[in-house]
């Protein structure tokens, strides 16, 4: 049984509310088409996993206005504890149910001329720029009714510019709280690197209410120049009655590197989709991810990368671990399209199975329409090694604890890769509370 997907919110309402945020007209006219598109689109179909009966449509969209604070000593706990505060040059947007509450950056990259904005204000003082990567080569409006609705109820994000040349050295921050257990989050992202430049970005996204339903739509664009290198971190952490489409997207030019590191720890239903295009020739991309799913949550991950360029190098690391009656589906693809002489495409997707209840499956999909190219995968789905449980256990480590160590292992290769100190220790935190 499907539920029924009618949307609350109309032509008149997104046109009000654009209007509220003081908009481009091209906005505007950008969310009217998409809000169109809503009733004929249909949602996507992600292999193996029924989401009709979903929630997408139980949200409150505007959550009115979220004064800022002063110190980030006023924030939750939980919030804080994401926070870098090894470096003096700090970089951080701090956003409330979709609202920027506080921001601090630093001289140095006010003067590299890098752009570090939340997307309401990107849109009234940088219209043009943002414009030229808005929905652009990344990801369509129209691929199905989930991005449509996307466009069309916009309601936070970040807009990060970096200019040919500029290096920026330390970490750019950003943390979405939902605090209103009921706040559909619309959250929109863009990092554009143009040629020669190099960033870092990692995202947290946070929700501390298990029980009350809401949705979260997010959209990623990562644009990498000839030459440049953009290092992405998030880490998802929505509570149980979120419904999660998370949608990150990449565009990779001529010799370009764009690196993901994503540790997907939500607790209610989730579809994820990482897809890289590598355009240029010599680009590359690495994406590493992992994700634990435990009582009755549903979840379905695609990670996919595009190659276009000769030379270019693709390579995806997926591990999820899963538990109680816990249901996950990792597709990774390699798609190497004609004329992409010398691409590389490499995979491996392994889970590891707590619960004989819980399912887990790894698919690994090679597409090749180029003869002169290498490609390979590997693909695992299983319980803990008890050849290592005996190892351990016969040096005197208990049997909870040589599980935590071996869980920690499997899942080292991403949680390492995160560039701030304190959000991998919260994520080791959350593997610690969602496996035991």
């Amino acid at each position: 049984m499907s539920v029924d997907t009618k949307w609350t919110y109309d032509e008149n309402y997104v046109r009000e509310y654009s209007q509220k945020r003081g908009e481009p007209e091209w906005l505007t006219e950008q969310r009217l088409t998409a809000i169109r598109l809503t009733d004929e689109l249909e949602l996507p179909k992600p292999e193996k996993t029924n989401i009709k009966t979903w929630n997408f449509t139980e949200f409150k969209h505007d959550s009115g206005e979220a004064a800022p604070i002063q110190s980030v000593d006023d924030l939750h706990e939980d919030v804080q504890a994401l926070i870098d505060r090894s470096t003096e040059e700090q970089n951080l947007i701090v956003f409330r149910d979709g609202k920027p509450i506080y921001r601090t950056e630093s001289d140095h990259l006010k003067e590299q001329g890098v752009l570090f904005l939340d997307i309401e204000t990107a849109a009234r003082e940088h219209s043009d720029l943002l414009k030229k990567y808005f929905m652009g080569s990344a990801v369509e409006v129209d691929e199905h009714r989930l991005t449509a609705l996307h466009v069309a109820l916009l309601n936070g994000g970040t807009f990060i510019y970096v200019p040919k040349n500029v290096m920026v050295e330390a970490p750019l921050q950003t943390i979405y709280w939902q605090e209103d257990p009921e706040a559909g989050l619309f959250n929109h992202v863009i990092v554009a690197a143009e040629d020669n430049s190099q960033v870092t970005y990692l995202e947290n996204y946070a929700s501390f209410n298990r029980e009350q339903s809401a949705v979260a739509n997010i959209i990623s664009e990562v644009y990498t120049g000839q030459n440049a290198k953009v290092s992405y971190g998030g880490v998802d952490h929505f509570e149980k009655g979120v419904t999660t489409y998370v949608n990150r997207r990449g565009y990779v030019e001529k010799d370009g590197y764009l690196e993901w590191a994503l540790g997907q720890m939500n607790e209610g239903n989730t579809v994820s989709d990482n897809t890289t295009v590598l355009q240029g020739d010599g680009s590359h991309a690495d994406t590493k991810a992992v994700s634990i799913g435990r009582e009755d949550q549903s979840q379905n991950f695609w990670t996919n990368i595009v190659h276009y360029g000769k030379h270019s190098t693709g390579h995806i690391l997926t591990h999820g671990v899963m538990k109680d009656k816990a249901s996950s589906i990792f597709n990774g693809v390699t798609k190497i399209k004609h004329g992409a002489t010398k691409a590389d495409g490499q995979q491996t997707e392994r889970v590891l199975m707590l619960s004989e209840r819980a399912r887990g499956d790894a698919n690994p999909i090679l597409l090749i329409d180029e003869d002169d190219v290498t490609a390979g995968h590997a693909a695992s789905v299983g319980r803990v090694d008890p050849m290592q449980m005996f190892y351990m256990m016969s040096r005197g480590i208990p049997r909870t604890e040589a599980e935590r160590l071996i869980i920690h292992g499997f899942l080292a290769p991403v949680v390492n890769e995160l560039p701030i100190q304190a959000v991998k220790e919260r994520l080791t935190e959350v593997i610690e509370r969602k496996v035991y």
